[in-house]
């Protein structure tokens, strides 16, 4: 309760400043289900992603967040006291922890939000290969995907970042590898569409 009430003022202080000084476009918000496990994912380029999502839901979303930041002192009691879920890309053990308790949440009817690239992605390429940890934590929790892709810049008072939620699914019987490939693929097909 504690991390949710903090998670809100939060929301509520930077989300201001964020879209006067953006003015981000937010296409397809009624995509976000108000209730039940989802797992909200998509394009990474830049360090405010995760704000566009939590700005678009009443939801309080647990980002899956690197280790990193949790190790910088300056900065980990924002993420620990906002719900973020540690992860540690380099220790296989610590990872897997991450993700059970993501699993935990989802099974608690919770939000969790994850960027399947699994870094920020600084190449010319529109998409890095996708990361199978959604997929398998959707399968394993029956949690809807709500996939989105960012598209535009940052830039001051420019009206042309926008972030669109694309229609969600479930994995249910898909095969992990083709239900990974169709989430690429939709975030992908939007991203060449508004180029």
């Amino acid at each position: 309760m504690k991390n949710k009430i903090l998670y809100y003022i939060y929301k509520y202080i930077l989300s201001i400043p964020f879209l006067i000084y953006y003015r981000p476009k937010f296409v397809n918000k009624h995509y976000i289900p108000k209730n039940g496990p989802i797992i909200i994912c998509g394009n990474h380029k830049h360090l405010y992603d995760q704000c566009l999502p939590i700005i678009a839901t009443n939801r309080m979303l647990h980002y899956m967040a690197k280790k990193e930041y949790f190790d910088n002192k300056k900065v980990a009691w924002f993420f620990k006291s906002s719900g973020c879920i540690s992860v540690d890309r380099q220790n296989k053990e610590e990872a897997h922890k991450a993700m059970e308790e993501a699993i935990r949440l989802l099974k608690e009817n919770e939000a969790i939000g994850i960027f399947p690239e699994g870094t920020r992605n600084k190449t010319n390429d529109l998409l890095l290969p996708f990361k199978m940890g959604t997929v398998k934590m959707a399968k394993e929790t029956n949690a809807t995907i709500v996939p989105f892709a960012i598209t535009g810049e940052y830039k001051f008072l420019r009206n042309k970042l926008t972030i669109t939620f694309l229609k969600p699914f479930k994995v249910k019987d898909m095969d992990l590898v083709e239900a990974n490939e169709k989430l690429r693929n939709i975030i992908l097909k939007q991203i060449k569409n508004t180029k």
